[in-house]
């Protein structure tokens, strides 16, 4: 086994909790389906970026409670503020431990969809 990164982004309707949770889980359950992650234990940690206008809620916290991801080591920060770089902007990095001759999947949805 090794350990190997997905990469994934979504826009933001606005700076709210309920949007946050909404893009959250759109994007993680598209990760998850996209790489066929039927075992939450095949995570080893999760890293969350969000851009500087949006603060309203924890990523995190909507995979612990809605995805189940209780023993997922997790954490939230605020993306490299650069200027005229895109707005609303929920980025995710999962660390999947896999066999050797997994390829990720990377996914970019909404206004994301731009950053590839």
């Amino acid at each position: 086994m090794i350990t190997k990164g997905i990469r994934g982004a979504i826009t933001v309707e606005e700076n709210s909790a309920d949007a946050i949770k909404s893009a959250t889980l759109e994007l993680l359950s598209m990760m998850i389906e996209k790489n066929n992650i039927i075992d939450n234990s095949m995570i080893s940690h999760v890293i969350f970026t969000l851009t500087n206008d949006l603060n309203a809620a924890f990523p995190a916290k909507f995979a612990r409670l809605e995805l189940g991801w209780k023993n997922t080591a997790m954490m939230c920060f605020h993306e490299l503020n650069v200027p005229n770089s895109l707005e609303k902007c929920l980025r995710v990095l999962i660390v999947l431990n896999c066999k050797d001759d997994f390829t990720p999947e990377f996914v970019y949805l909404k206004g994301a969809a731009n950053l590839r």
